[in-house]
């Protein structure tokens, strides 16, 4: 998934119905063993609701051991109640004498269950909210350039692409605004059949050996607890609503990465293969953002809309294999960019930039002419198990183990963003055609020019 973290980074606030799920396992030890590192992770994400979780997080100690308290004393007063139970079995005279007791041990019983459970219910609301912890090579404010891909193309012209596509009959904004309100496109002729190129050509690349992808066209729309748990939450950090909602159930997806997360829920993975112990999908999707708020100079045009097509790389692995299969989607990213042409920077994104689900996150920024600066197209997280426990996704280990997967996501290909920075770097001013990067001429007609 591209950034979206107008959607992610109030999570700990405001959570969609979880009614289907399976209720989580709380793993409150390792919480504890780790609560420094959480600390940091919230302080460093620059959260929203930074003292809301800081506060309950310091909170946890203190409730788990009452937990523990609480079920030393449950487990006095039921073994007081059984003893007492056993009497009046032995002894029925003795039955209208300790009826009483028996009645004071279950009202006992009782409280001392309400108050665990309610307890209980707070630390899970605390865990589930907690943001994923931080990898140690995560920057704390700036992102880190970690490569360069190909030299800086300078164009013969100053046009931003809706200039040259509205010119050119490629893209219609003002009738899409009419038909569909502001932050919506038509993309006719050649515009169309370029964002099929490259659907196509980023769904071959990513099938093909060595990526060995395998290809699904997932569900656009999820139930909101399936939305929820991948980490994404129906509201920004203004409280503005972000996720089209058809009912209090239902969601449209802002990310093919959700439906293909969901395509794991509730199952035990078999990773066949053990020296790659990788599950790895690619879907095509349309995609729906509210983005509320977020309008200014960076939404012209097609590089902030509401609606569009994305192909998103998503894997399932065993916990020691995540950090070489992130490496592997940067590097998948890195060839896609580097085919196209067009001049970009990887960069190591800052904890401030991550979303609650990632424990490190690489995106990729492309040159864009008409911007006068890069805009980013792609982003590949590593997310641990924090959306796996969520959707009760496991794997068996070598003992015969169940541990949940770690999930990681990354985008083949944001189309309108990709379309965007093509038009604006290969846009001939003298010719008035826009070259064809040569691995899309196949998926063009044999076209080379627009």
């Amino acid at each position: 998934m591209f950034r979206f973290r107008y959607l992610i980074r109030s999570f700990a606030i405001t959570r969609a119905p979880r009614t289907f799920l399976k209720k989580p396992h709380i793993d409150i030890k390792y919480v504890l063993a780790h609560i420094n590192e959480y600390n940091e992770s919230i302080k460093k994400r620059g959260l929203v609701a930074e003292n809301e979780l800081l506060a309950n997080l310091e909170k946890l100690p203190e409730k788990y051991d009452k937990i523990k308290s609480l079920n030393d004393q449950i487990n006095h007063v039921q073994k007081a109640r059984n003893q007492l139970e056993k009497t009046v079995q032995a002894n029925k005279t003795s039955l209208n004498e300790l009826i009483p007791q028996i009645r004071d041990l279950k009202s006992q019983f009782k409280v001392l269950m309400e108050t665990k459970n309610d307890l209980s219910k707070e630390i899970e609301d605390t865990y589930v909210s907690l943001p994923n912890l931080l990898h140690p090579s995560v920057p704390a404010t700036e992102p880190e350039v970690v490569a360069w891909i190909n030299e800086k193309v300078t164009p013969n012209h100053n046009l931003d692409h809706v200039d040259i596509m509205t010119k050119k009959g490629l893209l219609d904004l003002k009738q899409a605004a009419k038909t569909s309100g502001s932050s919506s496109y038509y993309l006719i002729n050649g515009g169309a059949r370029l964002e099929r190129a490259l659907i196509n050509y980023s769904i071959d690349l990513a099938c093909q050996q060595p990526h060995g992808y395998t290809f699904v066209i997932p569900p656009s729309l999820t139930r909101l607890g399936m939305i929820d748990s991948c980490g994404f939450t129906p509201r920004d950090m203004n409280g503005e609503e972000q996720i089209y909602k058809t009912n209090n159930e239902m969601g449209l997806v802002a990310t093919a990465e959700i439906s293909l997360a969901a395509l794991g829920f509730d199952k035990v993975l078999t990773f066949e293969k053990k020296e790659e112990p990788v599950e790895k999908f690619v879907g095509v999707s349309r995609c729906y953002r509210a983005e509320a708020g977020a309008r200014g100079k960076e939404t012209k045009g097609l590089y902030r809309v509401h609606e569009f097509s994305k192909v998103e790389l998503f894997c399932w692995c065993k916990p020691q294999f995540a950090e070489a299969t992130l490496e592997q989607l940067k590097a998948f990213q890195i060839q896609i960019i580097e085919s196209l042409g067009l001049h970009a920077k990887v960069l190591n994104m800052p904890a401030n930039d991550l979303g609650n689900p990632a424990y490190k996150k690489y995106d990729i920024e492309v040159w864009m002419p008409g911007k006068g600066t890069f805009g980013e197209v792609s982003s590949a997280s590593n997310c641990r198990d924090f959306q796996a426990f969520r959707l009760n996704t496991k794997f068996k280990d070598e003992n015969g183990a169940s541990q949940y997967a770690y999930t990681l996501n990354g985008t083949a290909m944001a189309v309108p963003r990709i379309i965007l920075a093509l038009v604006e770097n290969f846009y001939d001013s003298s010719t008035d055609k826009i070259k064809i990067p040569d691995v899309l001429v196949p998926y063009m007609n044999g076209d080379k020019y627009i």
